[in-house]
């Protein structure tokens, strides 16, 4: 499973060079991840930190540098007054087109490297129900 870890670096890796070539200010690898998160339908700010593996001080700090930089909003979440809700900001909307363009891109690029059947193959097992994690 190594590949599939290496496999998620290149793509940011890849789309961190291309947004910085447009222009865009870099975020970090972490940063990167929460952005992810937030585009896959996750916005409580803690069970992002849970995916990411990062306390619930780290991911504020991360929050509030993107948040300064009109990447993300965070309002309250109307169901538990001490926690937030994250959401893309709406003057990110350009960004997170041409983030999503780059994304199809490299998609582009790894299915003509690897073949567009074994690319379709592993399209459909990554994105496949695969339950919950085994518990030890």
């Amino acid at each position: 499973m190594m590949n599939l870890l290496s496999a998620v670096y290149w793509f940011d890796e890849a789309l961190q060079a291309r947004l910085e070539q447009t222009g865009y200010p870099d975020v970090s690898r972490t940063q990167s991840l929460l952005l992810a998160n937030i585009a896959a339908g996750e916005h409580r700010a803690i069970r992002i930190a849970r995916n990411l593996g990062v306390s619930r001080q780290a991911i504020s700090q991360i929050l509030v540098d993107l948040e300064k930089r009109n990447i993300v909003i965070l309002t309250s979440d109307p169901d538990d007054r001490r926690a937030r809700i994250v959401d893309f900001h709406p003057d990110a909307a350009d960004l997170r087109t041409l983030a999503s363009a780059i994304l199809d891109d490299l998609e582009a690029v790894v299915a003509q490297r690897i073949g567009q059947e074994r690319f379709e193959i592993m399209r459909d097992g990554l994105a496949a129900d695969w339950g919950a994690p085994p518990k030890p």
